[in-house]
């Protein structure tokens, strides 16, 4: 009965192909965002790239407007730019449906060339078989994954993070910046956000330590760390 599959070579291939394709795609999709919410349980001591630029970017636009007017805003702006090499994530999410329905067409250009050579309707089964098994199995996918619901979920994390955590720290530490040393605000929250990053922490707090040497007084100078270490790492 699936003899006609072997015989159709190119249709079969490519019916199969963007079967496995609009598969694979909602999978990946759901793992990264998977990761990302599994990271959101401590973000603080996060390792995922994406999170850790949501971070800087935050302590800059807080930085640069004296605070955040609507963080979801700004969270949803994050979340549309994610993306996964070239694609963005909700591209390879559109283009994942696209391929379902450009294997539905390639099983019908399988039947209408069956019916055009005279096949019977036994022959062409298999077309019908795999057409129909693939669409059950995607939007089993599809429910099972709930890419949806997986980006919501992101988000409200996100946004709990923001709203509740880092606007508190960071009006803290701009609050006994000015008390400290009112000069030196700016390129200390600049310096903030490098250690945010991860990127450059041992060479940003020997530049704090050595700016300060002469204009803090040393009590000053180690209540300002340890409120620093604590922001980090809370």
């Amino acid at each position: 009965m699936f003899r006609i599959l072997t015989e159709e070579k190119w249709i079969s291939a490519a019916m199969l192909a963007t079967l496995a394709l609009s598969i694979i795609g909602r999978i990946i999709i759901w793992i990264l965002y998977q990761n990302m919410i599994r990271e959101t349980e401590n973000m603080s001591a996060t390792k995922n790239k994406s999170l850790k630029q949501c971070k800087l970017k935050f302590v800059n636009c807080y930085q640069l407007n004296r605070g955040v007017a609507n963080v979801p805003v700004f969270v949803d702006k994050f979340l549309s730019r994610l993306s996964l090499g070239p694609f963005r994530y909700h591209t390879i999410y559109h283009l994942s449906g696209q391929m379902m329905l450009l294997s539905v067409l390639f099983a019908g250009i399988g039947i209408c060339k069956g019916i055009i050579e005279g096949r019977f309707l036994g022959d062409l089964l298999p077309f019908y078989i795999i057409s129909f098994l693939g669409m059950y199995l995607f939007f089993s996918v599809s429910a099972v994954t709930d890419i949806k619901d997986k980006r919501r979920v992101l988000k409200i994390n996100l946004v709990d993070y923001l709203e509740n955590h880092m606007i508190n720290k960071l009006g803290g530490v701009e609050r006994d910046l000015e008390i400290v040393d009112p000069g030196k605000r700016e390129r200390t929250m600049e310096r903030t956000m490098d250690v945010l990053t991860g990127g450059r922490a041992a060479a940003s707090a020997q530049t704090i330590e050595t700016d300060r040497t002469a204009a803090i007084t040393r009590e000053e100078r180690r209540e300002l760390e340890q409120l620093l270490r604590e922001f980090l790492t809370s």
